[in-house]
């Protein structure tokens, strides 16, 4: 039986409204954390395709310098998008490649993150067996939620 396709059937209103109401460097940091997840998917079939992690490290670069170029993050992200594409579609190498994309992406629209979220959860669900694949992006998706909130109470910490 082939696996269908990967689709989210409900709007997340919940994780929505988590990424709505969190500061724009959490979720910068949510979204490296999510892409970080699933980026060996990539990184095994691909080892010599730096494209996705390199738009990682540039989302670094901007969390911890504060400098944006606009042409440096559409780069990245345009960049890693392609490896997915060159890739083709359904296999979770690409959904990986496509998350590391809208995570640098972030720096400039804050809610990119949630689309690094969403791809992958993408990548578990075609890296997984049929049987066990809505739960396995369940699971990620739990996982996701409760990082996004504990990494926004980090923020609000005062500093020490």
């Amino acid at each position: 039986m082939e696996k269908p396709k990967f689709s989210i059937t409900h709007k997340d209103e919940e994780m929505l409204e988590l990424v709505k109401d969190s500061q724009h460097k959490t979720l910068a940091i949510w979204a490296i954390d999510c892409a970080e997840r699933v980026l060996p998917y990539f990184e095994e079939q691909y080892p010599e395709d730096q494209r996705p992690r390199k738009a990682i490290e540039a989302l670094h670069e901007w969390i911890k310098s504060g400098m944006f170029s606009m042409a440096v993050i559409r780069k990245a992200s345009l960049d890693s998008h392609t490896a997915a594409k060159e890739i083709g579609n359904d296999n979770p190498a690409s959904s990986a490649a496509h998350a590391a994309g809208q995570t640098v992406a972030t720096a400039h629209v804050p809610r990119h993150a949630y689309g690094s979220a969403v791809y992958a959860q993408q990548a578990i669900f075609r890296a997984t067996d049929l049987s066990k694949a809505n739960s396995a992006v369940t699971k990620e998706r739990d996982w996701q939620y409760q990082h996004l909130l504990e990494l926004g109470r980090n923020a609000l910490k005062p500093k020490q």
